[in-house]
């Protein structure tokens, strides 16, 4: 079906979109109850009837696109003539109501070191609705049997395996993805941060360690010639400070509930970066 692929396309290319649905008829009406299209910013695929019906359902639709706070509607419309309307008479006589259903962007987050933490940290996201990206320099984390804990979920899981420069799949993250640092590696960290800093296409960009850890980063980035406005961009520690515990699944939850404050912060007003602090977290150097 025409709309079923268009939610495809919009989701892999991560535009946002409106499901126009006929949710119910009162006689006569140009579709029956259960037709679909989807609505985007510059086009739109599939029908719901045409005329009239069809050109409001549109522009109820990208009002919905202007506001990310946007949530589902239901919208009824008679097709009489003697009613009014915007686009047209249509007068087949019945009544039509309209379920409109948001299609947001969902997020991405690419984690970067898939140890005990990052492991657990996937197992948490993968429940949710977003794009997951899992990396590792080593063959052995990213095995079908290590990751078939995700096998149930939600998000769409994307394994990448880079046994060298695992910094160059950051150039192919999409637009937005916060990303997390947390390999078995210091310098394979320092790498990571060095590139992300560099990308322009980023959201967060958060590093798991120490506050010794991060001295020494912060030193070693200013003289790869950051600037101290563009190293700012990095948290450290990461996740909730007020949860204690180096358990590598109390970690992980402290990582992910930050994680998620940050997606409904985005969808309900302009994206807020979290500051980095110098007190100890959490998410401290366990992996």
């Amino acid at each position: 079906m025409e709309w079923m692929k268009a939610v495809r396309r919009l989701r892999e290319t991560r535009r946002p979109g409106v499901l126009v649905t006929v949710a119910t008829v009162r006689g006569h009406a140009p579709r029956e109850a259960g037709a679909k299209m989807v609505v985007g910013r510059e086009r739109s695929w599939g029908t719901v009837g045409g005329g009239n019906l069809e050109a409001v359902a549109e522009e109820r639709a990208r009002a919905m696109l202007e506001d990310p706070t946007s949530t589902a509607e239901l919208v009824t419309l008679s097709l009489s003539d003697k009613v009014p309307y915007q686009h047209g008479v249509q007068c087949c006589g019945g009544e039509v109501t309209l379920l409109l259903e948001p299609l947001p962007v969902v997020p991405a987050v690419a984690v970067f070191g898939m140890g005990h933490v990052g492991l657990e940290l996937a197992r948490i996201l993968a429940r949710h609705d977003l794009e997951l990206h899992l990396v590792d320099s080593r063959a052995d984390q990213l095995t079908r049997e290590r990751l078939t804990v995700l096998d149930d979920a939600v998000a769409a899981v994307h394994a990448h395996q880079v046994p060298v420069l695992p910094e160059l799949v950051i150039a192919e993250l999409p637009p937005g993805t916060h990303v997390l640092v947390m390999t078995h590696d210091h310098a394979e960290d320092a790498a990571l941060c060095d590139a992300a800093l560099r990308a322009t296409h980023l959201g967060s960009i958060g590093l798991i360690g120490s506050t010794a850890k991060w001295t020494r980063f912060r030193k070693k980035l200013a003289a790869e010639g950051h600037s101290p406005d563009a190293i700012a961009r990095i948290t450290t520690p990461i996740g909730l400070p007020d949860l204690g515990g180096k358990e590598p699944a109390t970690i992980a939850v402290s990582v992910a509930a930050a994680l998620l404050q940050q997606f409904q912060a985005e969808q309900t007003g302009p994206a807020g970066r979290a500051g980095r602090t110098e007190t100890p977290s959490t998410a401290e150097s366990t992996r």
